[in-house]
């Protein structure tokens, strides 16, 4: 189907007027293309990665490297979605949330296509969700749901 600006509107999930290069915790969760079962599978509750799973893992940990401001908290890879606290600090240059979890979703996707052989295929839905976490009590939900979140994997293809 054809662009049509009077149908296709994209609206932003990002809380309008927020700085989202400011200092803090962002719960992040992306999903796969489609709902793809792409990065391995839970069994008993343990999620259990494969080649491609492990390219996700490597692009994770690897962003610290690319982004001065920024540290990594929790972090889980399931079938067909991941979840992550990226936590930004001050630094002298900025980067925003909008722009490491690009960065994420590039890099992983880059290297994911060169081992399927599929170069230029979605790996990653267009948008992500993101939760800006406001105090302790959130980050300690956050981070229990993002460790707990094999045990609840049903094997669907919904995300948990």
């Amino acid at each position: 189907m054809k662009f049509n600006p009077d149908i296709h509107h994209r609206r932003s999930i990002r809380l309008k007027g927020y700085d989202y290069t400011l200092p803090g915790g962002y719960f992040v969760t992306i999903d796969t293309w489609q709902g793809e079962h792409l990065f391995g599978e839970v069994v008993d509750g343990d999620m259990q990665l494969n080649l491609l799973g492990h390219v996700v893992l490597h692009a994770w940990h690897n962003l610290p490297n690319h982004y001065k401001n920024v540290t990594l908290d929790a972090f889980c890879i399931m079938p067909n979605h991941t979840h992550g606290i990226i936590v930004l600090v001050d630094a002298p240059t900025r980067h925003g949330l909008p722009e490491i979890v690009r960065a994420l979703k590039s890099f992983s996707a880059r290297r994911i296509n060169r081992q399927r052989g599929t170069p230029g295929i979605p790996v990653w839905q267009r948008n992500y969700y993101e939760h800006i976490l406001r105090n302790d009590d959130e980050l300690a939900k956050a981070r229990s749901y993002i460790i707990h979140n094999p045990l609840k994997w049903q094997g669907n293809n919904t995300q948990t």
